[in-house]
């Protein structure tokens, strides 16, 4: 028996009907997907296959407050007291059983939830609830994609531990784990980089920063591990991110089709904090408890306050704090920048740069991409970039354009911006050609020239054959975020001339943006527009990425 108005089940408190009830009077605010399985959860206090015992989910609270203290400021060694939506999730986990069997029916639970939401240490005190409260002899694991985040988890716990002198009077730590010494449980590290991750004996799983995994090799170890295990828990605790068709995704996908009853699986617990909007976030501030149920409590305030600030004057920013804030997945689909950032109608004769000096860089394709080679070139006390540049592509590819493609590949070629190879591939001796007739007929040296590894080899020996520097630039986040940053800066302040020309302008306007969850960034195709080229940003970046590793050696030669 249950009164939504006492918020009881079966004559005691629950602070699952209180959280519903509040939040359906207005004085929390959650989004659409939470108050679904809220409102699903309430429906199965009436279902006769099941019943409701809140006793192991009331245990495992009373034993988090009471013995789990905080580790980092500004909470430092404060009581762990529950807010109420962690209640109610630990309760709505734990407390619904078969009636047939009496085991529980919740076996997995995603809680997607933004970040500084306190997520870590209601992840230890999770796993110190299932050390210390759960079965005796259950092995516990804190996984995560990568070592460093699993050891965050795995850190906390113990730093937890350690601050109770009961607690840690019946539990040791070693360099394999934590072994609790009165029921002989175990807590250990799971990541990519654990080897045998097949053959263990998982009762309760915790996954962090799933939206980090590309694919599902730990969470399957995971639940392979489960297999035999009567009452196994598995949770997914992340926020969103950006790596397209990964484990999140995949788990998501399945998980709101759970929420919305198109697949009948009652043994997953989907606990979504999400917006109903993108558009709510920058029209409405209350509308941020939806992503953020610890706002006020855990989260400032004023700390979104800011990340909006910020985020309205900078894409890459603003990406990220859609994903990280507001759990609104970023894919690459939205232009990297603004036409306002890109138009620059400025231009130059290259006659004012004759015996000078550049940097060359070049984005290499032998058939499917244009290839793209351009100079950066400065003058003294002038901070702008100025581009010089040629584009080029193999002959049967013109043949496989659209008519409307055709057109402007024609009108380029015509104006002597492209340059076509005979055949099916592009000839890379077209490209050192170009770079040497810039000193032939200019007297230009281009002391150091990037290129990306794609059917590179020749090139780069034919290009060391002519006296030229050659650098390889890694595509990829770590090596060209700095860089694309400095180029997306440099265009809206208008400091990067690149002579008005349309393939540079075309190729801007087809760039998008990846990031990864380090707040790296790197210029990409958008999905799903292979034939939008964006190898003149490419060299941009490399060109760039070249300039920042010299930028010394490069400012003092221009001034000779």
């Amino acid at each position: 028996m249950y009164s939504l108005k006492d918020n009881t089940i079966n004559g005691k408190h629950s602070y699952l009907l209180e959280y519903y009830n509040k939040i359906k009077s207005g004085e929390i605010i959650v989004g659409q997907e939470l108050i679904r399985q809220l409102e699903n959860l309430v429906e199965d206090l009436d279902n006769p296959d099941y019943f409701y015992d809140n006793g192991d989910a009331e245990f495992r609270i009373l034993f988090i407050e009471r013995f789990c203290k905080h580790t980092k400021s500004p909470f430092f060694g404060m009581p762990f007291i529950l807010l109420l939506w962690e209640k109610a999730f630990i309760e709505a986990f734990y407390s619904f059983k078969w009636k047939d069997t009496g085991l529980r029916k919740h076996k997995k639970a995603i809680l997607l939830i933004a970040r500084k939401n306190g997520k870590t240490t209601f992840c230890a005190g999770l796993a110190l609830g299932e050390f210390f409260c759960g079965n005796g002899g259950a092995d516990i694991v804190c996984s995560s994609n990568d070592d460093n985040q699993a050891s965050i988890i795995f850190d906390e716990i113990n730093s937890m531990r350690e601050w109770s002198r009961s607690l840690e009077k019946r539990s040791h730590k070693n360099l394999q784990g934590m072994y609790n010494l009165t029921n002989k449980s175990t807590i250990k590290k799971l990541s990519d980089r654990t080897k045998n991750k097949e053959g263990r004996n998982i009762d309760f799983g915790i996954l962090d920063e799933v939206h980090e995994m590309k694919t599902n090799v730990i969470g399957k170890s995971i639940e392979q591990s489960q297999s035999t295990k009567d009452e196994p828990i598995m949770i997914l605790i992340t926020t969103e991110g950006f790596v397209n068709d990964g484990y999140l995704d995949k788990q998501l996908k399945y998980a709101r089709a759970v929420l919305n009853k198109e697949i009948d699986d009652p043994t997953i617990l989907v606990w979504l904090y999400t917006q109903d909007s993108e558009q709510e976030i920058w029209q409405n501030p209350n509308s941020w408890y939806k992503s953020n149920p610890s706002l006020g409590e855990i989260k400032k305030i004023s700390y979104i306050e800011d990340q909006i600030r910020v985020a309205q004057h900078d894409k890459s920013e603003r990406a990220f704090m859609l994903a990280k804030d507001f759990n609104i997945k970023q894919n690459n689909g939205e232009a990297w920048l603004m036409p306002e950032d890109i138009v620059n109608e400025e231009t130059f004769d290259l006659e004012e740069f004759r015996d000078g000096f550049a940097i060359g860089a070049s984005d290499l394709a032998r058939t499917g991409d244009l290839a793209s080679a351009r100079i950066l070139l400065m003058k003294p006390n002038d901070p702008k970039k100025y581009f010089y540049q040629q584009y080029f592509i193999p002959e049967s590819k013109l043949e496989a354009l659209s008519k409307e493609d055709l057109e402007r590949f024609k009108e380029w070629i015509r104006l002597g911006l492209m340059t076509v190879s005979p055949g099916n591939e592009n000839d890379f001796s077209l490209v050192t050609a170009w770079y040497v007739s810039l000193y032939k007929d200019y007297g230009i040296r281009v002391f150091n020239t990037g290129y990306d590894k794609w059917s590179a080899a020749y090139w780069v020996k034919e290009m060391e054959g002519y006296g030229f520097d050659c650098t390889r630039v890694t595509q990829d986040h770590g090596t060209l975020s700095d860089p694309y940053k400095m180029v997306e800066a440099d265009l809206k302040s208008k400091l990067i001339v690149y002579n008005n020309n349309p393939l540079d302008r075309w190729c801007l306007e087809n760039a998008a943006l990846d990031i990864n969850s380090k707040q790296e960034i790197l210029v990409v195709k958008v999905e799903g527009k292979e034939d939008k080229k964006i190898d003149g940003a490419v060299t941009m970046g490399i060109a760039y990425k070249i300039y920042l590793d010299h930028r010394t050696e490069f400012l003092e030669l221009i001034r000779r």
